[in-house]
């Protein structure tokens, strides 16, 4: 069975969001036992991430040394923390693997998304990124031509374009790393953003992919039997909040976009998540999975978790399985 896993950010932070290399250290550590225990099971394992609090970290640095060292685009630091990411997890995975006494190698592959510089977007950022500045720090950036928005009492902070991840250039290189024998830690932060040019060129470009939509894409391409995220919860949750709330167990593609539409979800949390779930199934035909990193094993094998499955009366689901 071929896995993606997608990682939410608080994997690679301590329980309070800090980012020290320690915590990220201590956090990979957890994630990858986890992980450990999908492999003992026989499964292919490509593991996606967040990266937001490295990319907030790098941006933070620069600022501060903007007068010293030249300040590094977005799309850099998308493509640093890949790379720091990715050696992290491989020696926490290097480590667990060794402890379990299994014969896995690892290998991270830092990996672009290609998207469309007409996406609406790049017209109206919306995706707020770094840490909050008074205005009037926040007002030199603007002049450099940065887009910040006033967030109230927090303060100002920098918006960019969240465009729609259209392809992921490397994931041939993905497959043939999985077809190797090696877990492929890959599209961290949902890839690095990346335009072609008239000439067929690529250009990186200022911008943050959602990360699950860019697993969800990912896991289509390299042909995943099965999409995880794995958060904080171990259930998407309906009127979340509420004396009502409930957990979200098996549930029907179009049943569970249906609850979406209704607004269960919250767009900074899980919304996203749910999102890139159905589109993987959507796209696919195979189930994906919602829970903690604790219920990997059952969720993979459809016990535990928000399982999204397919609509088996859905036309286009019938369509696919009659090619199959």
């Amino acid at each position: 069975m071929k896995v993606l896993l997608a990682l939410g950010g608080n994997a690679m932070t301590n329980a309070e969001g800090r980012a020290r290399p320690e915590d990220q250290i201590a956090a990979a550590e957890v994630a990858m036992a986890a992980v450990g225990a999908l492999l003992v099971t026989g499964a292919d394992v490509v593991v996606t991430h967040g990266n937001g609090p490295q990319v907030g970290n790098l941006l933070v640095k620069n600022e501060v040394a903007a007068a010293v060292v030249p300040p590094v685009p977005l799309d850099w630091c998308g493509a640093q923390t890949q790379a720091t990411l990715g050696f992290v997890i491989m020696d926490a995975l290097d480590a667990e693997v060794a402890r379990r006494g299994l014969e896995r190698r690892s290998a991270t592959l830092v990996t672009r998304t290609l998207v469309d510089l007409d996406d609406p977007g790049f017209t109206k950022p919306t995706k707020p990124i770094g840490r909050f500045l008074p205005a009037e720090e926040a007002a030199l950036l603007v002049e450099h031509g940065e887009t910040w928005e006033d967030r109230g009492e927090k303060g100002w902070r920098r918006m960019v374009a969240s465009p729609e991840p259209l392809e992921i250039l490397d994931a041939p290189a993905v497959q043939a790393l999985m077809e190797a024998g090696f877990v492929v830690i890959a599209n961290g932060g949902g890839g690095i953003p990346v335009v072609r040019e008239a000439d067929d060129s690529l250009r990186g470009v200022e911008a943050v992919i959602d990360k699950d939509l860019g697993a969800a894409l990912l896991g289509k391409m390299v042909g995943a039997d099965v999409l995880v995220i794995a958060t904080d919860v171990a259930h998407a949750v309906l009127r979340y909040g509420t004396p009502e709330a409930e957990d979200i167990g098996r549930v029907e593609i179009t049943q569970m976009e249906a609850y979406a539409a209704e607004g269960h979800f919250a767009s900074g949390s899980m919304g996203p998540k749910v999102r890139a779930a159905c589109r993987f199934v959507r796209a696919t035909g195979r189930p994906a999975v919602i829970t903690d990193l604790d219920s990997i094993v059952d969720a993979v094998e459809g016990r535990t978790g928000t399982v999204v499955l397919p609509d088996p009366t859905d036309p286009a689901f019938t369509e696919r399985n009659s090619h199959a």
